[in-house]
């Protein structure tokens, strides 16, 4: 199979799919239309032109940055489109993350492994991450 790499923010519906469809938590359309303007740089896997794997990195473009929504198609998983999706996002963070800029992310297991073949490591003990809960 041929696949191609797009830098661009997917529409929220791409996008609404894509998360739900690889297993992610589904995100509203109304987070989806508030958040994805926001997106620092975003990458998408397209095959026949259509998107089957995403990746974004947010925060404030100086201090803060993180690594959310990698995402492929059960279809298309097992192909290393994960693995170039984070190359695409590994080579936008070596150009654009200032000294002294911090980039995180969040990884379910098994995919921390293919976050550390890009530097990524675990900050627990000394940092563990959490998450707000105020909203059902």
């Amino acid at each position: 199979m041929t696949y191609t790499t797009l830098h661009a923010t997917p529409d929220a519906a791409t996008y609404q799919h894509l998360r739900a469809a690889a297993g992610l938590s589904a995100k509203s359309a109304e987070a989806a239309a508030r958040g994805l303007p926001n997106t620092l740089f975003a990458v998408q896997v397209l095959h026949d032109g259509e998107p089957v794997g995403m990746g974004r990195v947010i925060g404030d473009g100086g201090t803060a940055f993180q690594v959310v929504d990698i995402a492929v198609l059960p279809a298309h998983q097992g192909r290393g489109l994960g693995k170039r999706v984070m190359e695409e996002i590994a080579v936008w963070l070596k150009v654009n993350v200032p000294a002294g800029g911090y980039v995180s992310l969040l990884a379910d297991v098994p995919a921390d492994a293919l976050y550390a073949q890009f530097g990524f490591v675990h900050t627990a003990p000394r940092t563990v991450g959490m998450a707000w809960c105020g909203r059902g």
